[in-house]
This record gives structure tokens, sequence and C-alpha cells, in this order.
């Protein structure tokens, strides 16, 4: 278990490096929640960026758990 949270770690760390470098952060351009969480952290308004982390959270918990729904819904329907 703790193999999994390692490698997720990881492996979100590299996904928000590829979003800085090859995305970037034009003013009025390109945004996404992470880097605005990053500008908010460089910025010292820890809230803020609190605040936003709780939105990607609850939203990950929303989307697994479509998705579990999902799937027991699929499994009852195959004959």
């Amino acid at each position: 278990m703790a193999g999994a949270f390692v490698l997720t770690f990881a492996h979100t760390l590299g996904e928000f490096g590829v979003v800085l470098m090859v995305g970037g952060n034009l003013s009025g351009e390109t945004r996404t929640l992470s880097i605005a969480i990053y500008d908010q952290v460089q910025s010292f308004n820890f809230e803020a960026a609190g605040q936003m982390a709780l939105v990607l959270l609850a939203l990950a918990f929303v989307s697994l758990l479509l998705l579990q729904t999902l799937g027991q819904f699929k499994q009852r329907r195959k004959p």
C-alpha cells in the first residue's frame, strides 16, 4: 500500500513539472489549477492554495466514486 502512495506522489510531481514546462504559465492564456496553487504558495497565500487543493481533492474523490459506481452498474447488467 505504501508503494502505491509513493508511486502516485512521484507521478503527480512529474505531471506538474510537465505542465509547468510545456504548458507554461502565460498570463490570461494558460492556467491550470495546479499552477494556480503553485502561484498562491509562491505568494504566501496558503489559505487560497489550501482551498484550491481541497477542490482538487474533492474532484478526485467524486471521479473515483463515479467510476466505482459505473463499474458496479456494468457488472450487474452483464447477463
